[in-house]
């Protein structure tokens, strides 16, 4: 299918050990022997061959060379990987070297688009590859591996074989017209849709707990001057991020970063103090805050125990009215301040309120907690469960959905055989959507464009 032997580095950029310089296509074994020199001309596939390296006749490094013949390799096409010394210079002197001798540079994500291209991957599995490179934390990296594995290909596979089911019964009947399906055969498709459709309801839940993981979650840290808003945010992130000190309004500007907590990905934002103030500056850090706020998914408010509640705290709770909020009582070290009435309203205002020592990383534990069960990371496993973990499949299973609703309703209503099979197949097109059987040009190209080259 292509017609191009193409060459990449496959190992990250920069000073190491060792690089692996990796070749795919027709003449991948010829390329390698060109700049090689082996002890023999007699290579056998998934065996490791010391040589020296060459360029214009040169050696210029010695390495390890191994072959994967095709439809036996990662790409499903002859494969040679080229193992050097890791130094900047000596890998591209290598990479030179595999291009003078026939091979042409791979785009991005190429080796892998290969690899789909020619069955070896679905392309739900070829994307997750994309997101275990990318992965940042641990449950980033235990959900994408585990779609990298094929779960979730394996239960979309499932739920197509259901409905596929489903229609060869409906399809039974379309030639005799004149009847109707029998009792026995609508029973068994209605069980057999009540199965599809249990499964996609399942797959569309994961995805409040997979987006949480793979994208993350907007998240704002709010309060007023002196709350502990930074020594919060410092105390998530387990390093001191943040300038922490005794004077109000220390914190002038927004402070943002990533950090996993309770297994959901929050790319969260230490705010400025929300108070009146006539300070120029700190005023424009007040209105960042309030920004923040405003487009933030889920609020972290905290409060200062420490101190009697104020008209600050009344509107960090305004703010949070109508979002996903936890309301966090900090400086529970010291003896608390609050009126017994304010802490009723925390309680009654907030789903959540949790209380920490921020300044002895005390409770941190108990708000990731907290997270986990309000993005649902509770109820699945991570690198075993079938998860949604992006927009375009999430749109495709929600489709599936509601034309498998369509097929159950006009089951129950006696409709013909040729109405329910039209909405079948168009849940089943939408399924084939997830990995690549229905997909566009257009959408398979933006996938790949993201990969790095080399993979």
């Amino acid at each position: 299918m292509f017609n191009k032997t193409i060459a990449a580095i496959s190992t990250a950029y920069g000073k190491g050990g060792v690089a692996i310089i990796r070749i795919s296509g027709d003449e991948a074994l010829l390329v390698a022997k060109k700049m090689l020199r082996l002890k023999s001309d007699n290579i056998e596939p998934r065996r490791a061959y010391y040589c020296e390296i060459l360029s214009d006749n040169e050696v210029i490094d010695d390495g390890i060379l191994t072959y994967f013949k095709g439809p036996n390799s990662f790409t499903g096409e002859d494969v040679c990987e080229i193992c050097c010394h890791g130094g900047i210079y000596v890998t591209r002197a290598v990479l030179q070297s595999a291009y003078a001798s026939g091979a042409q540079p791979a785009t991005a994500g190429e080796f892998t688009r290969r690899a789909y291209i020619n069955g070896k991957l679905t392309l739900s599995r070829a994307e997750a590859i994309g997101s275990v490179i990318d992965a940042k934390t641990d449950a980033q990296m235990r959900l994408s591996s585990s779609q990298a594995r094929g779960i979730l290909s394996s239960k979309i596979e499932k739920i197509r074989q259901s409905i596929l089911n489903s229609i060869s019964h409906a399809y039974a009947t379309i030639d005799y017209p004149d009847e109707d399906i029998e009792p026995a055969e609508r029973e068994q498709m209605s069980e057999c849709l009540d199965l599809v459709i249990s499964s996609l309801e399942e797959l569309k839940k994961s995805y409040r707990a997979g987006r949480a993981v793979s994208e993350g979650i907007k998240t704002a840290i709010i309060g007023k001057p002196n709350a502990g808003k930074s020594s919060v945010y410092n105390m998530l992130l387990g390093q001191e991020a943040a300038i922490v000190t005794d004077i109000a309004g220390t914190t002038r500007d927004v402070i943002e970063s990533t950090l996993s907590l309770g297994g959901v990905t929050l790319n969260i934002a230490d705010t400025a103090g929300i108070h009146d103030t006539q300070d120029k500056v700190e005023k424009i850090g007040i209105e960042r805050a309030k920004a923040r706020a405003s487009e933030a998914e889920l609020l972290l408010c905290v409060f200062d125990s420490s101190q009697r509640e104020s008209d600050e705290d009344e509107y960090i709770i305004e703010c949070a009215s109508g979002k996903s909020a936890i309301a966090i009582i900090n400086k529970s070290d010291k003896a608390s301040q609050f009126s017994r009435e304010f802490e009723d309203k925390l309680l009654s205002k907030f789903s959540h309120v949790v209380s920490v020592s921020a300044k002895n990383c005390e409770g941190a534990g108990e708000l990731g907690d907290i997270v986990s069960k309000m993005y649902d990371l509770g109820d699945i496993n991570l690198s075993s469960d079938a998860v949604i973990s992006n927009a375009r499949a999430f749109s495709s299973v929600s489709l599936a959905l509601e034309k498998a609703l369509d097929a159950k309703e006009a089951l129950l209503l006696g409709q013909t055989p040729d109405i329910i099979c039209f909405a079948l197949e168009n849940a089943l097109c939408e399924l084939d959507m997830i990995d690549g059987r229905g997909a566009s040009e257009e959408i398979v190209n933006a996938i790949f464009s993201r990969f790095c080259v080399g993979k």
